[in-house]
């Protein structure tokens, strides 16, 4: 095998430098995904910009312990929390493939696609077009440390079971952090992760395990991935 965002106030308000360009996706190049019903499928959502070894390591270790069918990227058009707007949706998507040689892992531009850009609307609209598939969104305990920053992020939380993995110094944050404590009587133990998929949200899991200390943030600092032009 070849590894969401909130919004600051005012909720809905894209940031100026985000790029709208790359929202009309070629549908011939960028199909959907299939998944029949019944299907157990992660998400794991993010800008990857650019994709690295790290998210190849939680897709592997997320397949595993929550005995998942099927794991979709969701290259993300943008990110709402952060300023600097990302390399091009198709260079990102592009590099997701390279990097991801998998047969029950698939690249996919869906929220471009979907014409989404918050967490909470991309899940509304996958369950829609996606009647009795299984959703659990994944994600780092970096993000779960900073989840309350999402736009109606507990809305997400009530909407699909989260499975969460370890990010190298993010462990305590995650634990204690809003989402986390606002959501402590759903939280299920290591031992419940492989049906997680199928319970009723609110359900989410913290797991521990081997992690991978890489990020995109460090990838482009160094210059291995430049940014779109203009950018810092």
């Amino acid at each position: 095998m070849r590894t969401a965002p909130a919004c600051p106030a005012p909720a809905d308000v894209l940031p100026p430098q985000r790029e709208r360009v790359d929202a009309a996706l070629d549908p011939l190049r960028h199909p959907f995904p299939f998944a029949p019903r019944g299907l157990k499928v992660g998400l794991l959502g993010g800008s990857f910009d650019p994709p690295h070894e790290g998210h190849i390591h939680i897709t592997r270790r997320a397949l595993k312990a929550f005995a998942l069918d099927r794991i979709w990227w969701l290259v993300s058009p943008g990110n709402p929390l952060k300023a600097r707007g990302p390399a091009a949706l198709e260079r990102r998507i592009a590099a997701a493939r390279a990097l991801i040689d998998h047969p029950r892992v698939t690249v996919t531009g869906i929220e471009a696609r979907l014409g989404t850009r918050y967490t909470a609307q991309t899940l509304a609209r996958l369950r829609q077009r996606y009647a009795g598939v299984h959703f659990l969104w994944l994600m780092g305990a970096d993000n779960l440390a900073q989840f309350h920053r999402w736009q109606r992020w507990q809305e997400i939380m009530q909407t699909v079971p989260i499975g969460v993995l370890a990010r190298p110094g993010a462990q305590l944050a995650a634990g204690l952090s809003p989402a986390a404590r606002r959501f402590a009587r759903f939280r299920h133990g290591p031992g419940e992760a492989s049906g997680l998929v199928l319970e009723p949200p609110p359900a989410w899991i913290l797991l521990t395990g081997p992690m991978h200390d890489v990020s995109s943030t460090a990838i482009r600092r160094s210059g291995r991935w430049p940014g779109p032009a203009g950018a810092e």
